[in-house]
């Protein structure tokens, strides 16, 4: 894993090698709900002493152009063509269009994370970006075009990048992750209460979070505690 800032963006990116960390999409108990997941709204006992990193997850679970299901328990029904984040039962992640590239017919998907359509594909930013920003990238606070943003991307040796900021485009968001080896990327979620990124610091009696975006609102209880919504941790094998 390694951490570095773009001097020209000030975005935050994280870089995970999948060979030494694996994702794991947690439900949160008000999207998603507390019952029926194998990893529910906060960091478990079995991930606490080997947590590396957590980030927010995506839009709310009501927004449209969403999907979510983990551990064969379904949130929000899948849909053709979505950009995807998937997890398999091996412990490797990819990111695609749903259908098309992603899933693998070769392994069992374990989760998957949907939100809108794909950030980046094939190393290319999205078209409308900059001509379609409410509608195609999220509703922002006071319809701003710059706000909170964050991203993962994965590169063509499958390394894993995720990136945030707390004053990006869409555009600016893709470009960053192109920028670090994105092919291809997926947008998470928008908006200051909901861009949150954390590495954490272990000790005899447990890990203490340590904010890695520069201004971040952050998320209460550092996803140590339970929260409202779904979020990714990254865990070492």
């Amino acid at each position: 894993m390694r951490r570095h800032g773009s001097p020209s963006s000030g975005v935050t990116l994280i870089r995970f090698d999948q060979g030494l960390v694996r994702l794991t999409l947690h439900a949160g108990s008000s999207d998603g709900g507390v019952a029926g997941w194998t990893y529910g709204d906060q960091i478990t006992p079995s991930e606490i002493h080997r947590v590396v990193a957590a980030f927010n997850g995506e839009f709310k679970l009501s927004y449209r152009d969403v999907g979510f299901m983990s551990g064969g328990h379904v949130a929000v029904p899948l849909k053709p063509g979505l950009a995807s984040l998937v997890t398999y039962t091996d412990g490797s992640s990819n990111i695609g269009a749903w259908g098309n590239g992603v899933p693998s017919t070769r392994k069992t998907v374990f989760s998957v994370l949907q939100n809108q359509m794909l950030l980046v594909d094939r190393g290319v930013p999205a078209a409308n970006l900059a001509s379609c920003v409410q509608a195609c990238w999220g509703g922002t606070v006071g319809y701003a075009t710059v706000v909170a943003r964050s991203g993962l991307g994965i590169t063509p040796s499958g390394q894993l990048v995720w990136a945030a900021a707390e004053q990006l485009s869409p555009a600016d968001l893709a470009d960053a992750l192109v920028s670090a080896g994105a092919v291809r990327a997926i947008e998470l979620d928008i908006n200051p209460a909901w861009v949150a990124g954390y590495l954490y610091v272990h000790h005899p009696t447990g890990p203490t979070a340590v904010p890695v975006v520069p201004g971040q609102r952050g998320i209460a209880g550092q996803l140590l505690a339970p929260d409202s919504r779904d979020f990714l941790t990254v865990i070492a094998n």
